[in-house]
């Protein structure tokens, strides 16, 4: 339940940005935004929230988000337009994107995967201890000496 209750906060939050940005802004057809929010919410959340976030820092995570939402909406937004460039905008909505992302990864650590850092952590944070012997098989403390007296001569 918490991971659907983070992947609707997710979706809403970037079809609302990517509405101002893309539609307001550019002219974007709704269901094209809508279209375009669900995969990249469905497709950061896995990748950035899920396998990402939970093993390295938020601005890893962030940065990550970063590069998969500019991609994400320059590929599909070229898709659904013709003859325009739209590498500038997509380049805009993935900054938006990203700040909110930031914010998101922050809430996304502390109430979605809060336990599952944790056995991370202790998964990983292994202590190993090591022992070291002057011998690997025990003798007899006579023989050792007749072995020792050969090795002299």
């Amino acid at each position: 339940m918490k991971h659907v209750k983070a992947l609707a906060i997710k979706f809403i939050s970037t079809f609302v940005l990517l509405y101002v940005i893309l539609g307001l802004f550019y002219g974007m057809e709704t269901g094209n935004i809508f279209l375009l929010s669900l995969v990249l919410a469905i497709v950061s959340y896995i990748i950035g929230d899920i396998l990402i976030l939970p093993r390295t820092n938020n601005t890893t995570a962030t940065l990550a988000d970063f590069g998969l939402a500019l991609l994400v909406i320059w590929f599909m937004s070229e898709s659904f337009t013709r003859g325009d460039n739209l590498f500038r905008v997509s380049l805009l909505a993935a900054l938006g994107v990203t700040i909110f992302e930031y914010f998101y990864h922050k809430y996304v650590s502390n109430n979605v995967t809060k336990e599952d850092n944790q056995t991370l952590k202790q998964s990983t944070n292994l202590r190993f201890q090591t022992e070291a012997s002057e011998e690997l098989s025990p003798q007899k403390k006579e023989l050792k000496n007749d072995i020792d007296r050969d090795d002299l001569y």
